[in-house]
């Protein structure tokens, strides 16, 4: 069967980083005989430029026809001035609310060659493996009502609304479990259910579903505790489960005791396997052009896609081990620069995987 790829660049070093994991992808496809297509599509502000929306029809159809998606990044300043409904982000949230991606999966790791380039000292983050879960179509994000009026005084107010429904809790939570018993099987849920009621229904339902799932240690964190912990004691958590807000800034947090946050790739994903695949970092507006942003996360998204949509997990190794030896060599980009590596550009680096990839 032919792997179909819905290839989403969008805005700012979208469109560069993407371009190297596409390298990387027609390596596979040469050199190794992965059957795959690939067509393009526009998101983002580069589609409101195009046809005045973020999130084209024509885009949702593809997408929807596709077996997977790879988006680079989406937004920058230039669209800031936009009504809030023609911002390029609701490109991307309307792309996971309407294929219902709602588990994303964002892993962690620091490479033992870049224990030098995280901020914390090497005893306190070498051998750092997490995985965060975080729901991703509900919650805040999308909860309702929500927008801006003005208020009986006068003045200005903007709102909006927290909500889960138990079927949304116990979907992500049973994603979570299932995630924990192929690692370390610690599932650590995070909420704040001392002052929010939604996540007081949050931890019930965890508590519940853990029930199913007894060969897994359930434990439960405030938000405010787990993000001191992350830069206290990183490697105590395995997988850390949480909703679309606290997993939004907690994954991001988590992304720069790796080094960069150019490293880490996600995927968001439906129930029925098929996913989008994305760097957690954004469209870097101030770089782009340039030809300096680190692929590496957007290369190792594509590891994740073939692994999690495709069972394909010897391409995906395969990829992670050219990583990793492209690493060995030296070469970094920019933001993972230290003593005795050599700087490359965006381009250099993917052409440094692909000739490690043929080696592997």
């Amino acid at each position: 069967m032919t792997i179909k790829i819905a290839v989403l660049p969008g805005d700012g070093i979208g469109p560069e980083i993407v371009a190297e994991a596409l390298k990387v992808l027609d390596c596979l496809r040469s050199d190794f005989g992965l059957a795959v297509e690939t067509e393009h599509a526009l998101i983002g502000g580069a589609a409101y430029d195009a046809h005045g929306t973020p999130f084209p029809k024509e885009t949702l159809e593809l997408c929807r026809a596709a077996d997977s998606i790879l988006l680079g990044a989406v937004g920058g300043p230039k669209w800031e001035p936009l009504d809030y409904s023609l911002r390029p982000e609701r490109g991307l949230l309307g792309l996971r609310s309407e294929l219902e991606l709602f588990s994303n999966l964002r892993p962690a790791v620091l490479y033992p060659q870049l224990v030098s380039a995280s901020t914390l000292k090497p005893e306190v983050v070498a051998g750092l493996d997490i995985m965060i879960v975080r729901e991703l179509t509900g919650g805040i994000y999308f909860g309702k009502p929500r927008g801006r009026r003005i208020n009986e005084d006068g003045e200005r107010e903007g709102y909006n609304t927290l909500v889960y429904s138990e079927s949304e809790i116990r979907r992500i939570a049973h994603s979570a479990f299932q995630i924990a018993r192929k690692r370390n099987r610690r599932l650590c849920s995070i909420d704040k259910a001392n002052v929010l009621e939604c996540t007081e229904l949050w931890r019930e339902v965890v508590i519940e579903v853990g029930k199913d799932y007894p060969d897994v240690a359930l434990s439960h964190m405030y938000v405010d505790n787990a993000a001191m912990q992350l830069v206290r004691n990183p490697k105590q958590f395995d997988v850390m489960l949480t909703d679309n807000m606290f997993g939004d800034i907690l994954s991001d947090c988590a992304a720069m005791l790796t080094g960069s946050i150019g490293m880490l790739p996600s995927a968001s994903l439906a129930e029925s396997g098929k996913g989008m695949y994305e760097p957690i970092h954004g469209s870097a507006p101030d770089i782009a052009g340039r030809g300096i942003a680190n692929p590496i996360a957007t290369i190792l998204s594509l590891a994740m896609m073939l692994r999690y949509s495709f069972d394909e997990a010897v391409s995906a190794e395969r990829i992670e081990k050219a990583v990793q030896t492209a690493l060995d060599q030296g070469f970094r980009t920019a933001d993972i620069v230290s003593e005795g590596t050599v700087e490359v550009g965006t381009a250099a680096m993917g052409d440094a995987i692909v000739t490690a990839l043929r080696a592997v």
